[in-house]
Parts: structure tokens; C-alpha cells; sequence
């Protein structure tokens, strides 16, 4: 299948495509929105980063986090507060903004503020959740869920494409080995391609170790590196992390999110592995990724 292109932004912020030969993409920022203010620092300074390394980015942040283990744990600011927050980002640092959302009653409000809307890994084999993504006429960013297999991820896949939206973009984020334990299988990334459509690494959440601290989920973060730079060798066109200036206070997956002092190196190395690896492309052609079993 011909590989897609996926073109994010409306309007007048700066537009991010999301395909094969092309600029690798961060989408990012904090798991959470906290405060309008915390955003507002977090997007300053992640931006300033991407422009040193001319990387394209989108602005990452969800409203609601629905999936927290504990009732007590932080859950968001609300739909209507942070679209409102998400939209002030967006006009201010000119870049698309992408949030999740777990309510198929929400999908649509999302996607009248955000240039992507992002399907949660828990929730991506629920029909009336990418029935309502599709809806939205925005790209789609479908995160594997923990408990599928990459191959089975184009029945997810079929469903959106039914639905009349053609603009996904397909997400690894580690599978569940045994409990408490996620493990990658980076041949999910050429499997996942062969639905022709772009795909992501999410790097923070695949060194998670779910609910392993009772009632919070703990992580690996000293991986993140070595992951990061294995998957953009493998061939993403994406690399998704959560990142927070001060992770202990963070106030959804603390344990899981880049320190934002580390982005900058971490994302460099995967813009060299991934430029690398399109020179690898230029010079061998397609015997370098298209071998016969």
C-alpha cells in the first residue's frame, strides 16, 4: 500500500506533516494540564527546543485523564477549561495542539480545538470511540493498546477508515508481559506500517510498569533513551513523550515523564538516527526494508 501522508493543522498554525522521507515529529509536553500557566511555561520552553533543532512538533496535554488508578489521583481540569487552554497555546505558539479523549460525547468539542485528536491505548478497539474520532474530520492518533498485537491493530484501523476518515497515525507503546510489566517488540513498527499509514513511538509510556505501586503506576525512565534511539531506527515518522520541569510534582505519571532538561539531547540523538536511517533508504533502496522471508 502506498504510504500516507498526514497533514495536521487548520487555520492559520504552523503545519506539521507526518509521513515517510520526512522530518521526524515530536508530539509532546505535559500528561496532564495542570494550570493554564504551567502549560504556558511548559510550551514556551518545549518550543524553544524544537526550534533550536528545527523539528516539527505538536503540543500535547489532555483535559481529562480517565484511566488514573486511584479516584484521589489527579484527573484533569475539565473539558470546556483545558480546550480553552489548549486553544490559547495554540494561538499563542502558532503549533497544533492534540489532546485525548475517553467520552465519545467529547470527541467533538475536542476536534473543534485541536488539530489531532488522540485515542487512549485502553480504548482503541471501542467502536462508538473511533466512530466518534472519525467524526471529527482531524487526524487520528490511535495508540496500540497494551493488550493487542500490532498485526490486529488494522481491524482498529478498518473501523475508522468506515467511518470516512482516512488520516491516522498508529502508535507503539509497549505490551503487557505478565503483570505490572511492558516489554516492546519494535517489529510492531514495519507490521503496523503495512496498514500504509505513518507511525509513532511513545516512548514515555512504554517504560511504565502499570499500577505497580499499589495505586499509582511506577517507570523505568533511564530507558527512555535506548528505546527512543532503537525506534527511530526501526523506521517511525513520530516520537510521542511526556515530558514535565519537575517530574516528582507532576501531577499525573509522575514516574513516567522526561524530565524536560533531557528533551533536548534525547530528541537530537533520535533526529540523528532517524536522519541516518533515511540515508541508509536513499543509498539501498527498499532491499534494506522489504526483505523476502
Amino acid at each position: 500500500m502506498e504510504p500516507k501522508i498526514i497533514d495536521v493543522g487548520y487555520g492559520s498554525v504552523r503545519k506539521v506533516r507526518i509521513g515517510d522521507n520526512l522530518p521526524l515529529v515530536f508530539i509532546g509536553g505535559p500528561c496532564a494540564i495542570e494550570s493554564r500557566d504551567h502549560a504556558f511555561i511548559m510550551a514556551e520552553q518545549i518550543s524553544q527546543i524544537c526550534e533550536r533543532l528545527n523539528m516539527p512538533w505538536i503540543y500535547k496535554s489532555c483535559y481529562d485523564k480517565d484511566c488514573r488508578s486511584a479516584p484521589s489521583s489527579f484527573h484533569g481540569v475539565g473539558v470546556d477549561h483545558g480546550l480553552r487552554i489548549l486553544s490559547e497555546i495554540r494561538d499563542e505558539f502558532s503549533v497544533p495542539v492534540i489532546s485525548d479523549f475517553s467520552d465519545p460525547a467529547w470527541a467533538a468539542p475536542t476536534g473543534e480545538v485541536c488539530d489531532m485528536v488522540q485515542v487512549p491505548a485502553y480504548l482503541c478497539r471501542q467502536t462508538s470511540i473511533l466512530k466518534a474520532a472519525a467524526a471529527t474530520n482531524r487526524p487520528i492518533h490511535l495508540k496500540k493498546g497494551q493488550f493487542m498485537s500490532p498485526w490486529n491493530m488494522k481491524n482498529s484501523v478498518r473501523k475508522i477508515e468506515a467511518a470516512g476518515n482516512q488520516q491516522i497515525l498508529l502508535a507503539e507503546r509497549g505490551t503487557f508481559f505478565g503483570y505490572n510489566m511492558l516489554v516492546n517488540d519494535f517489529t510492531s513498527f514495519p507490521i503496523m506500517s503495512r496498514t500504509g499509514y505513518p507511525v509513532c513511538f511513545d516512548a514515555t509510556h512504554s517504560i511504565q510498569l502499570p499500577t505497580s505501586m499499589g495505586n499509582i503506576s511506577g517507570g523505568q525512565r533511564r530507558f527512555i533513551p535506548h528505546l527512543v534511539r532503537a525506534a527511530a531506527a526501526c523506521g517511525i515518522q513520530a516520537l510521542f513523550m511526556e515530558t514535565h520541569q519537575d517530574p516528582p510534582n507532576a501531577m499525573s505519571d509522575a514516574n513516567t515523564v522526561l524530565n524536560l532538561k533531557y528533551l533536548e539531547i534525547v530528541l537530537r540523538q533520535a533526529q540523528i538516527v532517524h536522519e541516518t536511517r533515511l540515508g541508509i533508504l536513499s543509498e539501498f533502496g527498499d532491499d534494506v526494508v522489504h526483505l523476502e522471508d
